[in-house]
């Protein structure tokens, strides 16, 4: 029997979790670097990437978070059930998923990203820096759809290592070569916004190639064959059933993000830069509850292959206590100390009074969020991702009802912000209901 499967719980969730955790810590920290850099650039760059952004982060939450906890869950409860021959044949579908979906997102936002940065309100100068990341950067949606589809493959094994290793070996080799293009450091051309993108291109490609070797050739243990494989639908339903449902949650989420990048930009270029600072944090602050739960994932997946649903359900409620205290803690910094996160990135002014509005209206809210993301992913190893899916339903329909009001009645800047808090509480009770009345079962695998 499987270590994950038997012994307490939180000392087994937090092993599984702590390589996940400093690995997406070091993310985040990229994430600043990338900020803080780009606003060398100057405004305009900046607030291109506050246009950008919530696309980027869109395609690692499909490919990762959402997509990636489908197989994640796939390989888990196959492996929970005493079926290694059934989990590595699910890694070879995962594969076609990644890499279809990979051409996808190269082509839609190639195609159709203008016309999504204008709709947000990206004009000029910015709407040609946004043009401009984008399309270097969704070059590469390949390789990072790839790469977070192998790294879930490994999770779902119960290997946070090697996946951690490897994301913070990408961490490294993307400032390096983003800053180094970006801002021309030493004998390197200065690219720009070009250049930050290649960055992030460059490092998971390389990655992409080491992980394809150590489940094919190297010493994983749950093998990857791409060759003589017969592919079948019944494999492909395992995943999607779960993969292709959760994609609506990271989905809402952006579209939120989108609604209120759209409502500040009409209060001009420095409330959305401010904006963009502080909303920033709240991205940077999914990879922590992501490292919590995508520990979950595997732990949840096993206990109900294993057809232990009392030990599944409590994992999910560990779990999602532990992202809730770490982010509310943050949280309540920031909103305490706003300029602590602001002040790393701008002096100017009116950009920092936005940035610290946010930052105290939408930072007490972090707890909640944290709860019901985690929630999220350990659903997904049960296989049941509906109710916290619809909670993100809600926390959508909040956003934009409450902000078409606000626009309305030509509300002050501050109450966008409140409102984001306010939607963050919302999700995280309503995933909490959801998990708690939904009910838990062995799924049956489909064949």
């Amino acid at each position: 029997m499987t270590p994950l499967l038997a012994g307490p719980i939180l000392p087994a969730l937090l092993r599984l979790a702590l390589p996940n955790v400093l690995a997406m810590a070091a993310a985040a920290a990229v994430g600043i670097g990338e900020t803080f850099y780009v606003g060398l650039l100057g405004l305009e760059p900046l607030a291109a990437m506050a246009v950008v952004f919530p696309f980027v982060m869109l395609t690692q939450m499909f490919s990762s978070g959402a997509m990636g906890g489908g197989v994640s869950s796939a390989v888990s409860r196959a492996i929970g059930a005493g079926d290694p021959e059934r989990a590595r044949t699910l890694a070879t579908h995962a594969v076609v998923i990644g890499a279809s979906a990979g051409l996808v997102f190269t082509a839609l936002f190639l195609l159709g990203g203008p016309v999504l940065y204008r709709w947000l309100g990206a004009r000029a100068g910015v709407l040609d820096q946004a043009v401009l990341y984008s399309q270097v950067v969704f070059c590469g949606a390949l390789p990072i759809w790839l790469c977070n589809t192998l790294i879930s493959v490994l999770r779902g094994a119960g290997n946070m290592r090697i996946p951690s290793a490897t994301i913070l070996v990408a961490c490294v080799v993307q400032v390096a070569i983003g800053a180094g293009l970006g801002l021309g450091l030493g004998p390197l051309p200065k690219l720009g916004m070009a250049g930050i993108a290649l960055g992030q291109v460059i490092a998971y490609t390389l990655i992409m190639a080491f992980l394809f070797w150590y489940l094919i050739a190297g010493p994983a243990s749950l093998r990857l064959s791409l060759w003589g494989v017969t592919l079948r639908r019944g494999m492909f339903h395992d995943i999607l059933k779960v993969g292709a449902l959760a994609c609506l949650s990271p989905l809402q989420t952006v579209l939120v993000i989108m609604i209120v990048t759209a409502l500040v930009a009409r209060y001009g270029v420095q409330p959305l830069a401010g904006y963009g600072i502080g909303a920033r944090l709240e991205f940077l602050l999914v990879p922590i509850a992501f490292g919590v739960g995508v520990a979950a994932v595997p732990m949840v997946g096993m206990a109900i292959g294993a057809g232990d649903v009392q030990r599944a359900r409590r994992v999910a409620w560990v779990a999602g206590a532990v992202s809730a205290c770490v982010l509310g803690s943050i949280g309540l910094l920031v909103s305490l100390l706003p300029d602590a996160w602001a002040a790393l990135f701008t002096s100017d002014a009116q950009v920092l009074a936005s940035a610290r509005q946010y930052l105290r209206w939408a930072g007490p809210a972090f707890a909640f969020f944290g709860l019901g993301l985690t929630l999220y992913f350990a659903s997904q190893g049960s296989g049941k991702v509906l109710g916290p899916v619809l909670a993100a339903s809600a926390r959508l329909v909040f956003v934009a009802g409450v902000g078409a009001l606000l626009v309305w009645q030509a509300a002050p800047v501050w109450t966008l912000f409140a409102l984001v808090g306010a939607a963050m509480a919302v999700y995280g009770l309503v995933t909490a209901a959801a998990v708690y009345f939904t009910v838990w079962g062995t799924p049956q695998p489909v064949t």
